[in-house]
């Protein structure tokens, strides 16, 4: 655990070493506050809820966290800066796992850096916290899941704009699979049993259950699982990498 936190604590300071954190923190920032306001209508709604903000978090999740996720291991491949990460006594898991906290903990920070908008709906009304909580909890761990993804893609290539390509793609399919016009498309000749599995697979599906409130076991259960067969995969391919 010391080495995991020795890693994670050096990523997470090379996120705000260099400008890509502060880019990152602005533009997540900007385009939440400009959906919730001007798209989502959050004046105009006059409810006391953050229902405007939270429902934007998965598209712009499926573009900023794989642009944050595909330099994890590509960009260590190609300044080559992995195979001597590779000659520490670490292992690849305590690598993988550390990269990958550091990433989840700087997208946390990104998130908290939106308070005064819960501040903000406070001071107009008087929303129910309980399900801002719960909601803000499940964006965070989607934001897990996009980015465990996001890095799996990444550690199998030495090219940013591939990874971030391949990760958004396949984010996207993560995203979708439980959304209704998907399903119906195959409804019919899918085994229903097959098509519940595939819509339970869905970030958005579990994300949206918590955002209401109610933070179910099975959608919690479901983000670590994706988080942690992702880390898994992840360690495999660097060390099918690292022996190649």
């Amino acid at each position: 655990m010391r080495v995991i936190g020795a890693i994670t604590a050096r990523e997470l300071s090379a996120y705000f070493a260099s400008p890509l954190a502060y880019v990152f923190i602005v533009i997540f920032l900007a385009l939440s506050g400009g959906l919730t306001f001007h798209v989502g209508g959050f004046i105009e709604r006059g409810q006391a809820d953050l229902e405007p903000f939270f429902q934007f978090h998965p598209w712009l999740y499926l573009f900023l966290i794989p642009a944050v996720g595909m330099r994890l291991w590509a960009e260590e491949r190609k300044t080559g800066t992995v195979e001597f990460l590779m000659t520490l006594p670490v292992s690849a898991a305590e690598a993988v796992v550390g990269k990958y906290l550091a990433a989840w903990l700087f997208a946390g920070i990104a998130l908290i850096c939106t308070a005064p908008i819960w501040i903000t709906v406070n001071v107009l009304g008087q929303p129910d916290n309980g399900v801002i909580f719960a909601a803000y909890l499940g964006s965070w761990l989607m934001a897990g899941g996009f980015l465990v993804i996001s890095a799996c893609i990444s550690a199998l290539t030495a090219n940013q704009v591939i990874a971030f390509v391949g990760a958004v793609a396949v984010c996207f399919i993560f995203m979708m699979s439980g959304v209704d016009f998907v399903q119906s498309a195959f409804r019919g000749w899918v085994p229903p049993t097959l098509l519940n599995t595939i819509a339970d697979l869905s970030l958005l599906g579990n994300f949206t259950a918590i955002s209401q409130g109610v933070i179910d076991l099975r959608n919690v259960v479901y983000f670590l699982s994706l988080i942690g067969i992702g880390l898994a995969v992840n360690t495999a391919v660097v060390e099918m990498k690292k022996g190649a």
